[in-house]
């Protein structure tokens, strides 16, 4: 068993001991790419989606140095018809860029450091198969293919950890490419060595301009994960059955770590945060301190194009309309805010709905991330706003309209531009950030429907000592009118099950008040 060629199943062994949501299927897509035009892959995710758990499940597959069939006795690819034809087939090579990048003396040295470190191996393992002071990776794979007609199946995890830990090293960033292309884009002879390959990282494939550096991958990531979006993280069937094995409230779990969606699957959760969960048992912040929180931080202080706007404006429940075409796939090339927006949906901190090509922040989880980033920028407005969040809510439980009007006075009376309004929709975003802490007690839902029209903002309690609430919004109006509203539109239809519990408000801003004068208006649904 080598470090770097076939290296063996203990790595799937020990996620196989705890822990573990069959992903199996993800191989059976594999299978099928074998030795056909498609056999290269790249399936990009955020840290803490199970990336390397998929790396180390498909060397333990491939292997042929181990038997590894009771790891995958019961388990999805083991019915399927590929699976007793390659299980433990071919030769093996697993580049961890990152622990590369860790170990070496300069990370100038990074690309020579692979190629001479896996050569060396290769050289243990087929004597006399590689011309002697030979230094490229791919010509020592095509002299053993030639000569023993094997083929390698290369596995690359955090394949981009050279462009985020060497940002600026654009010299360093390109050797690694063309390394990268030896292996995969060389002609039919260095191809034919290669049965497939499999690659994965946060970021997808660099790209310089509008073309992808290694054409000939098939790729998927969380702007466009296709057919592969079941194995982006744990699907709510999934959650499902790891509440009821782990005796954890699945409504909680939704809330906390639901909120990516894609086409294919609609519901789709944070793995490593839902497993914390269910060890701690407790749920909270698991969105761990890592580059990646740092570069939410510096990113969103940047502002492109009014990016912070947009940021408030998710806060609030809002979705933001990007286009994700022009991000270059690094952590330096950004000339927009749609930029941003994008990387921020690699790293996982936004989810994106393709349809409507429209970003939004996922979770509560992932909300208290950007609620702390917020508060380390120097958004002062903003983060008063959401320190007063508590008291806003306190006030409206008790029913004091005049305590909430003058509240939302106070948020709205710093000439900020990020807390503006000029609309009922803009005034919905705005009081949402006024409410935040509210998400702690309640799931918000802007414009809820009923028989006769949307209700502005529904508070539905996840704790039944909590009343429901139901806000309806005014702008240059009345806020009895708002109550009339919820009255005549019979919103309450909705949250029947709250009907004994239900406080209707109607709260009105009068724009053209020197003092910008809100009204409120609350009262017991009867």
């Amino acid at each position: 068993m080598g470090t770097y060629l076939n290296c063996g199943n203990e790595a799937f062994r020990m996620i196989r001991r705890g822990l573990y949501v069959d992903k199996t299927g993800l191989i059976e897509y594999v299978n099928n790419s074998l030795g056909t035009s498609r056999c290269l892959t790249c399936f990009s995710r955020p840290r803490r989606f199970g990336k390397s758990y998929a790396a180390a499940m498909l060397a333990a597959y491939y292997d042929k140095s181990c038997d590894s069939g009771e790891l995958f006795e019961g388990l999805e690819i083991s019915r399927s018809a590929s699976y007793e034809k390659h299980l433990n087939t071919l030769d093996v090579i697993y580049l961890d860029i990152s622990w590369f990048v860790s170990v070496s003396s300069d990370i100038q040295n990074v690309v020579f450091d692979i190629q001479e470190n896996v050569i060396e191996e290769l050289q243990d393992a087929f004597p006399g198969y590689i011309k002697r002071g030979e230094k490229v990776l791919a010509n020592a794979l095509l002299s053993i293919s030639q000569q023993t007609k094997e083929k390698f199946f290369i596995i690359i995890d955090e394949w981009d950890a050279l462009f985020r830990e060497a940002k600026n090293r654009e010299i360093l960033q390109e050797s690694y490419i063309r390394f990268l292309r030896s292996l995969f884009k060389g002609g039919p002879a260095i191809k034919s060595a290669i049965a497939g390959a499999y690659m994965t990282g946060i970021l997808p494939i660099k790209k310089y301009g509008t073309e992808s550096a290694l054409t000939d991958f098939r790729e998927y990531s969380m702007a466009k994960p296709a057919k592969l979006a079941g194995y982006v993280g744990f699907t709510e069937g999934e959650v499902k059955k790891l509440c009821e094995t782990y005796s954890l409230d699945f409504e909680n779990v939704r809330k906390w770590y639901d909120g990516y969606s894609f086409h294919q699957i609609k519901h789709v959760y944070s793995p490593h945060s839902v497993m914390n969960a269910i060890e701690y048992g407790e749920f909270g912040n698991y969105w761990t301190s890592s580059e990646t929180y740092e570069s939410l931080v510096q990113y969103i202080g940047m502002n492109f194009d009014g990016l912070k706007d947009a940021v408030v404006a998710m806060l609030g429940g809002g979705r933001i309309r990007i286009d994700t075409q022009s991000f270059q796939n690094d952590m330096t090339s950004f000339h927009s805010r749609d930029d941003v927006l994008t990387l921020l949906i690699h790293l996982g901190y936004l989810a994106y709905d393709e349809a409507a090509r429209e970003v939004y922040i996922p979770n509560l989880e992932v909300a208290e991330a950007f609620k702390l980033a917020v508060q380390n920028t120097g958004w002062q407005y903003v983060a008063e706003a959401l320190k007063r969040s508590d008291d806003l809510l306190f006030a409206t439980i008790d029913r004091n309209a005049d305590a909430v009007a003058a509240a939302l006075e106070r948020i709205h009376s710093d000439e900020t531009s990020i807390l503006q309004y000029n609309d009922e929709n803009s005034l919905s975003c705005a009081l949402s950030i006024a409410y935040y802490t509210a998400r702690n007690d309640y799931t918000i839902i802007r414009e809820l429907p009923s028989g006769k029209g949307f209700a502005d903002l529904a508070f539905i309690p996840v704790r039944t000592d909590k009343p429901a609430l139901l806000i309806e919004l005014k702008y240059n109006k009345d806020a009895e009118g708002a109550i009339r509203q919820i009255r005549d539109r019979r919103y309450d239809g909705v949250l029947n099950h709250y009907r004994s519990n239900l406080l209707l408000v109607g709260i009105n801003y009068d724009k053209e008040s020197v003092d910008k004068k809100h009204t409120c208006v609350i009262e017991k649904f009867k």
